[in-house]
């Protein structure tokens, strides 16, 4: 069995994510989720060898018992003596982060105080990262940030119109996050297109629960769609994307809401269930309209628009394009909005291949468009935790 064994924790509010990753080959030796935490009946299912399993806590068990019974799983499998580090996707990493880096005191401390931008994720990546130190006390822990990737836009696309004070001395800017899937992805397309080593144009579409676009030169992230917080851009599952900033002083004066409301209100209880008032999972809204249901097709329709009226807006950064990519829960899967979304497009010679599109449902990555045009769309799966895997790895083995 191969030493560069990684096990990666991305630690939600409520779940923790996990899986160990081989880091010579990207498969996943263990995966799991541990779901319901501080919760009524938690649970912790994973993935071993091809079977399925799982093992019930006590209502309100949180973080520290879940990772305490990752713990125990690991070493009833005899996967511990082949660990070398212990991963974290950490969600915002504000300015101060532009790589992966060894977990310390200062590190943690730069962590708890970009919570404030990050108050639904970084609390919890600190949970999970403190329960980890506890447990693996003798591997090297390492933060990946979601917003690292992303550190190399100039300040005219990552800047407010804003009092220039609001950033200077609050850090009030556009971060970008899903850094680690647009990084894995846009990679993966410029190595399948050929363009190692020479110019590239890549536009990026991570479409899941949370929804980003990323427009990526020569591999660096020159623009991307979320801003100081995860919750600008595009429609999302339950977040609203762009909205008139005017809208909080009519909810409040107008509709009494509180600030903790209309943060609810547009986190939790918008986008694609807000406008379909079925749900957030695109499966389901996409069920409802073949059947004619209005309010998802609307759904759908809204989420494909601003989606491509925001990929076209990254032709101005980029200059023109070599691929479309689309990837995350719903850009793999969802045939219906890839078509959606290229038939916008069209009038950049893309043209959709049905039967190719169709493939990629089932698992057939690549080419989705028909070659008569210069620029492609494809579909890459990401595959974020390799990537902090492979982040974690080589920092541990700097250290050692």
């Amino acid at each position: 069995m191969s030493s560069q064994h990684v096990l990666v924790l991305n630690c939600g509010s409520s779940s923790l994510k996990f899986a160990i990753i081989d880091n010579s080959t990207g498969d996943e030796v263990l995966s799991g989720l541990a779901e319901r935490l501080a919760e009524q009946s938690p649970q912790v299912k994973y993935k071993y060898q091809g079977n399925k399993q799982s093992i019930t806590l006590n209502s309100g068990d949180a973080h520290q018992v879940a990772i305490e019974t990752l713990v125990g799983l690991i070493k009833q499998l005899s996967l511990d003596t082949h660990l070398v580090a212990v991963g974290h996707r950490v969600v915002h990493g504000g300015e101060r982060f532009t790589h992966s880096v060894i977990i310390d005191d200062q590190v943690l401390q730069a962590i708890q105080e970009t919570a404030s931008l990050a108050p639904l994720h970084n609390p919890a990546n600190l949970l999970g990262i403190k329960a980890a130190q506890t447990a693996f006390s003798t591997l090297p822990q390492v933060a990946v940030f979601d917003t690292a990737f992303h550190q190399s836009m100039d300040q005219v696309a990552y800047l407010y119109a804003l009092p220039y004070a609001l950033y200077r001395d609050h850090g009030v800017r556009r971060y970008g996050f899903h850094g680690t899937s647009h990084a894995y992805v846009s990679a993966k397309a410029i190595e399948k297109l050929g363009l190692n080593n020479k110019p590239s144009k890549i536009i990026t579409a991570h479409l899941g629960n949370g929804c980003s676009v990323a427009a990526i030169k020569d591999g660096k992230s020159v623009d991307t769609s979320m801003g100081l917080t995860p919750l600008e851009g595009l429609v999302m599952g339950t977040r609203s994307g762009d909205i008139d900033p005017g809208l909080f002083s009519f909810l409040v004066n107008q509709l009494n809401y509180s600030t903790q409301q209309i943060d609810t209100l547009l986190n939790k209880q918008s986008g694609l269930l807000g406008i379909s008032e079925l749900s957030n999972d695109c499966r389901t809204i996409e069920e409802a309209a073949a059947e004619h249901h209005p309010q998802a097709q609307l759904a759908l329709d809204i989420f494909c628009y601003r989606l491509a009226k925001q990929i076209a807006s990254f032709l101005v950064p980029l200059e023109g394009l070599d691929a479309l990519v689309f990837t995350g829960g719903i850009g793999e899967n969802s045939d219906v909005i890839r078509t959606k979304v290229v038939k916008h497009l069209s009038f950049l010679g893309f043209e959709i291949d049905s039967d190719a599109n169709l493939a990629a449902r089932f698992g057939q990555s690549g080419k989705i468009t028909k070659s008569s045009n210069s620029a492609c769309a494809l579909v890459i799966p990401t595959n974020e935790e390799w990537m902090i895997a492979n982040d974690a790895a080589k920092l541990a083995k700097e250290v050692n």
